[in-house]
């Protein structure tokens, strides 16, 4: 088992198991596992990350419930998915020390979650080469928790992360069975 699948396992049996699972009991009565994309090497980028400046404003990222929260552009990079030219921006709280990269792509609404999904660097997916150079990897981008329950107010993707390529990695969408 690779660093990635025992990650994912690890999810799943937090998704099951734990008591700050988003999953409602019932959701967790049949729960087995997430479904994934198969590990994509080639969406697992080295990007050169344009750093915004250390007095950026913060701006206001709407959530799924119609509520606010805080956040600082943090850095710009470019890249290249299905041979198809993209960029992102990297956001950070008002802080800078979390860093947060919430998109969209074409698979949403079709094989992922429509809202779009995430990237953060308390998953192994924002990683700090030396410089500004970093790992990005989209085999942990995962759903939001409002993708699980309407309970949660999760920050929707803005306007500049909506991508036209598709990023056929990470956690597809959720489907509820519930038998």
């Amino acid at each position: 088992m690779n660093d990635l699948e025992r990650f994912r396992a690890e999810i799943d049996q937090f998704m099951k198991l734990h008591p700050q699972s988003p999953l409602e009991p019932e959701q967790r009565a049949n729960f087995v596992a997430l479904s994934y994309y198969p590990e994509t090497p080639e969406l697992c980028l080295t990007v050169t990350v344009e750093r915004c400046p250390a007095n950026e404003p913060l701006m206001t990222m709407q959530t799924s419930t119609g509520d606010t929260r805080q956040y600082r552009r943090w850095g710009r990079f470019s890249l290249v998915a299905a041979g198809q030219e993209g960029q992102l921006t990297i956001y950070a709280d008002p802080y800078g020390s979390d860093l947060f990269l919430p998109f969209k792509d074409s698979t949403n609404g079709d094989e992922t979650y429509g809202a779009g999904r995430y990237l953060d660097n308390h998953r192994p997916a924002i990683q700090r080469i030396h410089g500004d150079l970093y790992q990005i990897d989209f085999n942990y981008a995962y759903n939001p928790y409002c993708a699980y329950s309407p309970y949660y107010s999760c920050p929707l993707p803005p306007r500049e992360n909506w991508l036209t390529l598709p990023i056929q990695a990470g956690e597809k969408d959720f489907i509820v069975n519930l038998g």
